[in-house]
C-alpha cells in the first residue's frame, strides 16, 4: 500500500491531502479563500508531515497539480512539492488540472456524459479539453474563446457536462438544451489520488529537477502606472 501527499494549487482554492492508496483519507485541507496559496499551503503541509510522522504515515510521492491554471498558483504548488520531494526522498507525480476538475464532477452527475472542464483564462477564453466518463481526456487542452456556436456539433449528438471555473461566464454564450452547467467544481487536492496511485504504480514520474508546470500559454506581466509626485500636480 502507497501513501501519496496531493497538492492542487492552480485556481483560486488551495489544498493539500494525504492518503494511503486512492482512497483512504487521512488528512484534507482546503481553503477557498483566493490569494492565500502563499501563505496557507506552507501550513497545511506543515501539519500534515507532523500527521505522518505521529502516525507512520510518511509519503511514498507527492502529487502535484500539473495545469493549465493560474501561473502564480502552479508555480506555488510545484516549487512547495518539489521542495518536498527532496526533502523526503520521494518521487514526484504530476496530475492533469482538467482532469481533477472531471473526477468531482463524475461524482454528482454520473459517468455516461461528456465532460468538458473550463479554467477561467480571462474574458471569455478558457482553458479546456473534453473527457469522457471515466475522465479519459478524449482532445488535447486547448486555449479557446466560447461564443454561441461553441460546441454546437458535439451538443445536437448529446448531452455535455460544462463545469470548473470557467464555466459559468459561458452560460449566456452556450445555451443549448444539452448543455448541462454544473456549480462549485473546483479542482481538489482530493480528486486526485486516482490519478496519482495509478502512475505511482506504473511507474510513471517526473523528472523533479526539470518539472515545469503546463501553463498554456505564456505569462504576461503588467507594468505599474508611474507614480505622480504632489508637486507635479498643476
Amino acid at each position: 500500500m502507497s501513501v501519496i501527499l496531493s497538492i492542487e494549487t492552480s485556481t483560486t482554492v488551495c489544498s493539500a491531502t494525504l492518503a494511503r492508496n486512492d482512497n483512504e483519507i487521512a488528512i484534507d485541507k482546503v481553503c477557498y479563500e483566493p490569494q492565500n496559496h502563499a501563505s496557507k499551503l506552507p501550513v497545511f503541509l506543515e501539519e500534515i508531515i507532523n500527521f505522518a510522522r505521529r502516525n507512520d504515515m510518511m509519503p511514498d510521492a507527492v502529487a502535484v497539480s500539473a495545469g493549465p491554471g493560474s501561473y502564480t498558483g502552479l508555480r506555488i504548488g510545484v516549487s512547495s512539492a518539489k521542495g518536498l520531494c527532496y526533502a523526503l526522498g520521494v518521487p514526484l507525480i504530476a496530475v492533469d488540472t482538467l482532469q481533477t476538475i472531471v473526477v468531482e464532477a463524475i461524482k454528482r452527475v454520473g459517468d455516461d456524459m461528456l465532460y468538458c472542464p473550463m479554467i477561467d483564462a480571462r474574458r471569455m477564453e478558457v482553458y479546456t479539453a473534453l473527457f469522457d466518463g471515466n475522465a479519459k481526456r478524449l482532445t488535447e487542452v486547448e486555449a479557446k474563446i466560447i461564443d454561441e456556436n461553441s460546441f454546437r456539433e458535439l451538443l445536437e449528438e448529446g448531452r455535455v457536462v460544462f463545469c470548473g471555473n470557467g464555466a459559468d461566464k459561458c452560460r449566456q454564450a452556450i445555451r443549448h438544451p444539452n448543455a448541462v452547467f454544473l456549480d462549485d467544481i473546483h479542482p481538489l487536492s482530493s480528486n486526485m489520488l486516482p490519478a496519482a496511485a495509478d502512475k505511482l504504480k506504473s511507474g510513471v514520474v517526473e523528472d523533479t529537477a526539470y518539472f515545469e508546470p503546463f501553463y498554456l500559454k505564456e505569462f504576461v506581466g503588467t507594468k505599474p502606472k508611474p507614480m505622480i509626485r504632489k508637486d507635479e500636480i498643476k
